[in-house]
């Protein structure tokens, strides 16, 4: 089932929303107003989220809040990678957490949270034990990223690429298991958590590893999953199909579905970080995919939102 719906991923990151196009957020707002009043509309039950922040910025969030953003949402999001691309120490993640709790009454989940191993598995080992240790009983939600690593022939959705360095290449070493099907160190960590840390997997269109995903969240005992539905995609011959077949995979877990990326023909600019020219269209497919798979008729009654 969809227990939450997140509205776009990472809008104060220029890799997810362009700041030249929208500098003070104000078309990013207008959007979420929108997406967040018209899940409601579908589906009451429904938490709704805002998409989580990288970097973790409470000026971003009173930011928001002058907007009137907070309205239309029950939850705000971070997202950290401390020992990988934040310049912050992973045991600051609780002082993290409570910047925002400062600024905000809404409860903050944190939606995706990860340590790569490209310097040395056992930094991932690392990372994994001592997240569990400082977030886990101290919010309501923690997704780690990821469960696979991304095959490195895919390429990784954000603008910076090479230019970044070494930091471009970590987002291939992200997950708990190789692209050759072959489980990390940390994988045997993180069953030990799996009941209580959902996982955070992205599928791309028509994603072949999408069985064995599901395959391995049940042997590891894995409860929640955070993933997205593309409003990119949306627009692909079978995109229907291929959404279909998600989300019936995915049925036995409880699922954040997160809704983003632009279709190049719907934005202000032809890239997926464009705000749209027509914000309305977004909130129209984000109806639609409730209405599809976590109708109100059908649903459970609302997830506490903590």
């Amino acid at each position: 089932m969809i227990e939450a719906a997140m509205i776009w991923n990472e809008p104060n990151n220029k890799s997810h929303w362009d700041p030249e196009l929208d500098p003070d957020w104000a078309i990013f707002a207008d959007t979420v107003a929108r997406a967040g009043n018209a899940i409601h509309a579908v589906n009451p039950a429904i938490t709704r989220v805002l998409g989580g922040m990288s970097p973790i910025d409470p000026a971003w969030v009173r930011r928001m809040e002058g907007h009137g953003v907070l309205d239309a949402v029950d939850v705000v999001a971070v997202h950290g990678f401390p020992l990988d691309w934040n310049l912050w120490s992973i045991h600051e993640w609780p002082a993290k957490v409570a910047e925002i709790e400062a600024v905000t009454h809404k409860p903050v989940w944190v939606t995706e949270v990860g340590v790569g191993s490209f310097g040395a598995e056992e930094v991932q080992v690392f990372g994994l034990r001592r997240t569990a240790e400082l977030l886990l009983g101290r919010v309501p939600r923690v997704f780690w990223y990821s469960l696979f690593d991304l095959p490195m022939e895919w390429g990784a959705t954000t603008r910076h690429r090479e230019a970044e360095g070494s930091s471009y290449y970590r987002h291939f070493y992200m997950g708990l298991i190789r692209p050759d099907g072959t489980p990390k160190p940390a994988l045997e960590d993180y069953a030990k958590v799996a009941g209580e840390m959902g996982l955070m997997q992205w599928f791309h269109f028509e994603d072949p590893r999408l069985d064995d995903a599901v395959a391995w969240m049940k042997r590891l005992g894995t409860k929640k999953l955070r993933t997205g539905l593309s409003w990119a995609d949306s627009f692909r011959p079978n995109a229907t199909d291929w959404f279909d077949r998600q989300m019936e995979a995915l049925a036995d877990l409880d699922v954040t579905v997160t809704f983003c990326f632009t279709p190049e023909h719907l934005g202000v600019a032809p890239h997926h970080t464009s705000p749209a020219r027509e914000p309305q269209a977004f909130a129209d497919f984000c109806a639609w995919m409730i209405d599809r798979y976590a109708p109100a008729s059908t649903s459970v009654p609302a997830v506490a939102a903590e």
